[in-house]
């Protein structure tokens, strides 16, 4: 049955209260909500397997890309990370600053401090990648906003066991259910444009394919944080060494199911001898990736593929790898400026006076230098924990985590 606008209003305000609810019980009991999704997650794992491959099954005869099939397939191992990055939630306690900061007397009458809440409603609208309902849940229950999922319709049986899994953990807690919010696919297209200009959403975050990403942002009303995969770039300095630039490439890419940070363009100074290149390519080729270059380097290297000059400024998401040669850095970094999606980039050097040059001329999100840029959601810190990347500017850049889901709130008290 498609969703009335009257139908989206009244579960967005059910969700906006029964959040309320959820702040006020403290980081005690959302640990414990936390605790009991890992639960409840592993105990589902059968049946949210079953009904991934009834999904994966439909994905064949609704010729879903290859690229949103891999990303469809669950295994255990992504179902066990999932659990894991939630019991991590749960054990960081209360995620917001529970003493206040002050801010200094404004007047002779007015005194004040901030702290930090949370944003309220975090809507977030993504493509296959099932498991990440239950990681952004985990995010969102940890920094006491509200969520509401819409995920794609390829992946709607294993969406729904997941959701059943959350809203289970939920009443475990004796917390309302209404706390998770999901549009299903039986509520028809409608619902998303609804949910992309809903007055009661403060901020919706999209994950997928850039056709996906940009579409988000170009109809919605309300504030968006996009996310962005793929189009890394590397800038292979004169004195970078070969092992440390194959080093980069190839783990940049081993951050599966979804190379986040993987490089996929790669900028030679022309000082930069060709039997090196030729080690990077001759390793890539090994491992099956596609080799793409400019004219220099096909002059160099005969079984280079030429590159459509727009894929410079467009993500592979796949095993491919293009090849230019640069004259300087200055001219690397106008291009990585230029053409890269800006979240993260990289230089292999060995001239610390270069990586210092390179993060001034550089102006993307996260710079990597010498090392790989591999994207981990369930890295070593879990207060790191992230959902994906943004190369957004202002107040959350980088890393998507619970710092991107919390904002500040300032008090100001007249004084006697």
């Amino acid at each position: 049955m498609n969703a009335t606008p009257e139908d989206f209003s009244y579960g967005i305000h059910q969700l906006r209260q029964a959040t309320q609810t959820l702040v006020a019980t403290g980081a005690e009991v959302q640990s414990k909500i936390l605790e009991s999704m890992a639960t409840r997650l592993e105990a589902s794992q059968d049946s949210i397997l079953e009904a991934n491959t009834l999904d994966l099954e439909a994905s064949l005869e609704m010729a879903v890309p290859e690229l949103v099939v891999d990303w469809l397939k669950l295994t255990p191992e992504r179902i066990n990370t999932a659990i894991k990055i939630l019991r991590r939630l749960a054990s960081l306690g209360d995620s917001r600053v529970l003493v206040p900061q002050p801010v200094g007397r404004l007047s002779k009458q007015v005194t004040g401090y901030s702290q930090v809440v949370p944003l309220g409603v975090i809507a977030f609208v993504y493509e296959a990648f099932p498991e990440l309902a239950a990681i952004m849940a985990g995010l969102c229950i940890r920094s006491g906003n509200g969520l509401v999922l819409k995920g794609g319709n390829e992946a709607s049986q294993t969406n729904q066991a997941i959701l059943e899994a959350l809203h289970s953990a939920l009443e475990d807690q004796g917390l309302s259910q209404d706390c998770i919010l999901s549009l299903t696919a039986e509520q028809g297209d409608a619902a998303r444009s609804m949910l992309l200009q809903a007055n009661g959403v403060d901020l919706i975050i999209p994950y997928g394919r850039p056709n996906l990403v940009k579409q988000v942002v170009r109809q919605a009303t309300v504030p968006v944080l996009p996310t962005t995969m793929g189009n890394c770039y590397l800038y292979w300095s004169a004195t970078g060494l070969a092992d440390t630039v194959i080093q980069m490439v190839l783990d940049s890419h081993r951050g599966e199911p979804d190379p986040v940070n993987a490089v996929e363009k790669v900028l030679i100074h022309q000082e930069c001898r060709t039997p090196s290149i030729l080690q990077l390519c001759h390793t890539l080729w090994d491992e099956g990736y596609e080799i793409l270059g400019d004219e220099s380097l096909q002059a160099d290297i005969a079984d280079l593929k030429p590159i459509d000059p727009n894929d410079w400024q467009r993500p592979f998401l796949e095993k491919t790898v293009a090849l230019r040669r640069v004259d300087s850095m200055e001219t690397a970094a106008s291009l990585i400026n230029r053409w890269s999606n800006g979240h993260v980039d990289c230089l292999a050097t060995e001239s610390y006076a270069e990586g210092g040059r390179f993060t001034r001329l550089v102006n993307s999100a996260v710079l990597y230098i010498n090392t790989s840029p591999r994207f981990s959601r369930n890295p070593t810190q879990a207060s790191a924990i992230a959902i994906g990347m943004t190369s957004q500017r202002g107040r959350c850049s980088g890393f998507i985590g619970l710092n991107a889901l919390l904002t500040t709130q300032h008090v100001l008290q007249g004084m006697e």
